[in-house]
């Protein structure tokens, strides 16, 4: 049986043996309307509000009370509220296997498909209400059990599967649109390209300028975001062909970093969560396909790099950095951590870095219109932090309310009573 097929049996046992119905305001009896009350609001865009009532209605925000008066239901006076975050990359169905060592995300057993559901569901309790999944099929029946209810988790996009860099080997300009139409057909929300080795082997690039033209301009032509792997020179051939997001980056050149600001590309660059969960887990990867010794050695080096072109990114004017980990196994629901890594060590503004994980990172999805903010209309994704970003970035490690689509999901703020999915004690 496919990896996908497994999944896909796997998630609808544990829908039918949970009985578990679609999670929505009518299923849990929740009210069509809820009052959140909040002191401290980070609303998304860069602004602070204070003392204010949101007002939720079935699955969206309806209004912003700068009154603060009326009932309420869920009191998070003395947290900071704000939208749900958005993580740019995330492999959200990579596991460790039964052996304890890196799985990837081509799990074929049912343990396999339980971790990735786990995955979800730790990524949400961490306060990340959307992902893009970049590069496996398993990702599909994942990410629509979630999009019915079937079980929780974030919002997912996914790329499937990913275009793979091996010089003029990976094909001709009409075979990568081919390419491009087949991932389209196969239900992709996004196109993955990667246009460079892995950093661990050098990170030279891996397709000619042609190729990624062809990629970029099919996936414009089918209505698809491309997110492209990039390093080095990569940097600047993915800018010039138009592509919409460039990971990584790391050794691009000033120069390269403007030609992307005045492109309107965006741009993700970890700073550190990637690396350091690779360190932290270094024998459950050394060994398996792509993880060497030699490699653990440069990822020790790259480190301080990455640090470096985060900096540069965060002085460039007008350079559109949005918010991702390359979260995989054993960093699922440790996605903010990398918020850390980005404030202290890479001086990046607090606020900046809270607005790239909410209406910028939503208007580089594509989905400025749906998520993002706290505003009237777009969907209720809010959380709440025990602390306030702003002063302490290490406050992103203490979510203690999660609603999703106005459905709550955790609730840890003081006085309540944790509850479930919506499920009101």
């Amino acid at each position: 049986m496919r990896p996908t097929k497994v999944l896909s049996c796997v998630l609808s046992i544990m829908c039918v043996c949970a009985r578990t119905p679609p999670i929505s305001a009518q299923t849990y009896g929740l009210r069509q309307r809820s009052v959140i009350a909040a002191s401290t609001v980070l609303d998304g865009t860069g602004r602070t509000l204070q003392d204010v009532r949101i007002v939720i209605q079935g699955s969206t925000i309806a209004a912003i009370d700068p009154r603060g008066e009326g009932p309420v239901d869920y009191d998070l006076r003395g947290l900071t509220v704000l939208p749900g975050w958005i993580d740019a990359h995330v492999h959200i169905t990579w596991v460790f296997g039964k052996d304890g060592k890196n799985g990837g995300t081509e799990g074929t057993t049912q343990e396999d498909a339980y971790q990735a559901a786990a995955n979800a569901w730790v990524t949400l309790m961490a306060g990340f209400t959307t992902v893009q999944s970049v590069g496996a099929a398993n990702d599909v029946p994942l990410r629509d059990a979630i999009a019915k209810g079937g079980i929780p988790g974030p919002r997912i996009l996914t790329a499937i599967e990913p275009l793979e860099g091996r010089g003029e080997a990976t094909g001709t300009p009409d075979e990568i649109r081919a390419f491009v139409r087949k991932q389209k057909a196969s239900g992709a929300d996004l196109i993955k390209i990667f246009a460079s080795q892995s950093i661990r082997q050098g990170g030279g690039m891996t397709l000619s300028q042609e190729q990624l033209n062809a990629a970029c301009d099919e996936a414009r032509r089918q209505g698809l975001r491309t997110l492209v792997h990039a390093y080095k020179e990569a940097v600047r051939a993915a800018t010039m062909a138009g592509c919409t997001e460039i990971e990584h980056g790391t050794l691009a050149t000033d120069d390269d970093l403007k030609l992307m600001a005045t492109k309107g590309t965006y741009f993700d660059p970890q700073a550190g969560l990637v690396i350091e969960n690779y360190l932290l887990n270094r024998e459950k990867y050394l060994g398996t396909s792509g993880y060497t010794a030699q490699g653990f050695t440069a990822m020790e080096k790259i480190l301080p790099l990455d640090h470096e072109i985060v900096e540069h990114a965060a002085r460039t004017p007008g350079l559109k950095m949005v918010f991702g980990t390359d979260a995989v196994a054993g960093a699922h629901g440790r996605n903010a951590e990398e918020f850390i890594d980005r404030v202290r060590d890479c001086g990046v503004d607090p606020m900046a870095a809270m607005v790239s994980a909410n209406s910028l990172g939503a208007e580089a999805l594509g989905m400025g219109n749906r998520i993002g903010s706290i505003v009237p209309g777009l969907e209720a994704d809010i959380i709440a932090l025990d602390g306030n970003p702003l002063n302490d970035i290490t406050a992103v490690r203490r979510v203690v309310f999660v609603m999703k689509g106005g459905v709550v999901y955790k609730n840890l703020a003081r006085g309540a009573i944790p509850f479930y999915a919506g499920v009101q004690p």
